[in-house]
């Protein structure tokens, strides 16, 4: 069903108010690829079936966005990273730069227009705002720059950097704030109104909150803070589930912050709800994949009870929905949601 207060509900929960009704968020690409009838190779590689893919899938589910996340390496194909084609799984990486000083100064910035994948992902953006308009929320998506660097030389050789040469941490995310602010803005000057900052690698199942602090939350809040002047929203996640992280991820100035699965929403609302409105927290897997659907809908209406309460909650998983997870349970979720999705009964 149309609906077209979408970003002015987005728009209020981000300023921690109370909206219409909550929007309804999914991480579903992997999902809604099998639910499209196609493998995720096509969906990656043709720019038309990913686009028509989400505009089908958002009619059929009612989404209240598009979240265009294929992979996360679009933008680190130009700069020499190596990948794998897969049939039915995002594409990974095989060969990584080595981290080196001499790396670092060989680096330049791609062209949006013209350079790998990128062209073909901001022809989408415009295909889908074009067809759909503001009746869902177009999501982009960047890495921010210390999850950026882990993708540039791996994740094993970034956090042993930090021990080893720090400096060289340092200034590899400086490249990267310059890179992700200007790919966020050609995703933005296409017709995104979201952009996704993911920054899993900088989580506390990576790093330490010192570590997050020294060299993870400067650099994610310098393009956040730069892509908001462009007019858009930005949604940080970490897939953070402890606390402490969840903390200092609660200061800097992004729009939402999206909560992993491992933690009870009520907990996170208490600690920092009245700081940034927050996203997420349901478990795609043990709930979505392996649960029945009583007990989808009995996690949808606790975790939106908890989190609408007061305003400043937009309802999302906490990660990807696997491609197998049975088709009715991501129904009930959705249906549950926006049936509990009015303030007119918290």
């Amino acid at each position: 069903m149309v609906y077209s207060r979408i970003l002015d509900d987005i728009k209020t929960c981000i300023n921690l108010g109370v909206p219409e009704r909550v929007p309804i968020f999914a991480l579903g690409e992997q999902f809604d690829v099998r639910m499209y009838g196609i493998t995720y190779a096509e969906y990656t590689e043709n720019p038309e079936k990913m686009a028509n893919c989400h505009i089908e899938i958002v009619r059929r589910f009612g989404y209240d966005w598009i979240y265009l996340n294929p992979d996360d390496y679009i933008e680190f194909e130009p700069l020499g990273i190596k990948t794998t084609r897969m049939e039915n799984i995002p594409r990974t990486a095989y060969e990584y730069l080595p981290p080196t000083w001499n790396t670092v100064k060989d680096l330049r910035l791609p062209n949006p227009k013209k350079d790998g994948r990128m062209p073909d992902f901001l022809k989408v953006i415009r295909k889908v705002k074009k067809e759909l308009g503001n009746t869902v929320c177009v999501t982009g998506r960047v890495a921010a720059p210390f999850s950026s660097v882990a993708l540039l030389y791996g994740i094993n050789e970034t956090l042993k950097l930090i021990y080893k040469n720090p400096e060289l941490i340092e200034k590899t995310a400086k490249f990267f704030v310059e890179l992700q602010t200007m790919w966020g803005k050609a995703q933005i000057k296409a017709g995104a109104d979201a952009i996704w900052l993911g920054d899993c690698v900088a989580s506390s199942h990576f790093i330490s909150p010192k570590h997050y602090l020294e060299f993870a939350a400067k650099e994610a809040q310098e393009v956040s803070e730069s892509l908001k002047k462009e007019g858009t929203f930005i949604f940080y996640h970490a897939g953070e589930d402890a606390l402490p992280h969840i903390k200092i991820m609660a200061d800097p100035g992004f729009s939402c912050l999206n909560i992993g699965e491992g933690i009870d929403i009520k907990e996170v609302k208490e600690a920092v709800g009245n700081r940034v409105c927050l996203m997420g927290n349901l478990d795609p897997i043990k709930v979505l994949q392996y649960g029945t659907t009583k007990e989808v809908e009995e996690e949808t209406k606790r975790i939106m009870k908890i989190g609408k309460k007061n305003g400043g909650y937009i309802f999302n998983t906490g990660e990807g929905i696997p491609r197998d997870t049975p088709e009715e349970n991501v129904r009930t979720m959705i249906q549950t949601a926006k049936k509990h999705s009015s303030y007119q009964a918290i």
